[in-house]
């Protein structure tokens, strides 16, 4: 029996807590069954998109003294993963960038638009000399061919850095289509 559930520490990939005690579980099965569900981070439940992290605490068990070996309990670990993981409502997270655009007072207005069409969130803006600029947090899925776009509407004249910034779940509407997209893919 285990449980699983978001990391308490806040860190990526999996954090394995053994609970096992008495022996219903032989040690020697303990690794495959850590190894079953570390697996699991490379398909999560989502339409096998892989996942940063989650939490396993396996406190109970029981094996077969002829029966029992290691792919046993590592597959197990697998299919209970499958299983269980449907129902803990996991999230589809996508990269957020953090946008500094400098441009012309006179293109603020239609930097500031672009941005909002972008699903960008504005952070603020600071005036330098006669230019603008303009901060935002945008999802990386909305800044490809970003540059072109800023230059197409700054006539040339603004410049932009994006770095990353975190991570954050995707809208719900959003999320079912690239899920139901990445199913059919799938089966096809």
């Amino acid at each position: 029996m285990f449980e699983i559930g978001p990391r308490s520490d806040g860190k990526e990939g999996l954090e394995f807590v053994n609970e096992i005690v008495g022996g219903v579980i032989p040690r020697e099965f303990i690794p495959a069954i850590q190894k079953g569900f570390e697996e699991c981070l490379k398909n999560g439940p989502l339409a096998s998109f892989p996942m940063d992290s989650y939490r396993v605490r396996l406190f109970h068990g029981s094996f077969h003294d002829v029966d029992s070996d290691s792919l046993s309990f590592e597959l197990a670990a697998r299919t209970g993963f499958r299983e269980s993981a449907k129902q803990c409502g996991p999230q589809l997270l996508e990269p957020i960038m953090s946008v500094d655009v400098v441009t012309p007072d006179d293109y603020t207005g239609s930097v500031t638009g672009d941005l909002n069409r972008r699903r960008g969130l504005m952070k603020g803006m600071d005036s330098k000399g006669n230019a603008t600029v303009v901060k935002a947090n945008v999802p990386l899925s909305e800044l490809f061919g970003y540059i072109t776009d800023l230059r197409t509407l700054t006539s040339g004249r603004a410049t932009a850095s994006l770095t990353f910034s975190h991570y954050e779940p995707v809208p719900t509407n959003l999320a079912e289509g690239i899920i139901s997209k990445a199913k059919g893919a799938v089966k096809a």
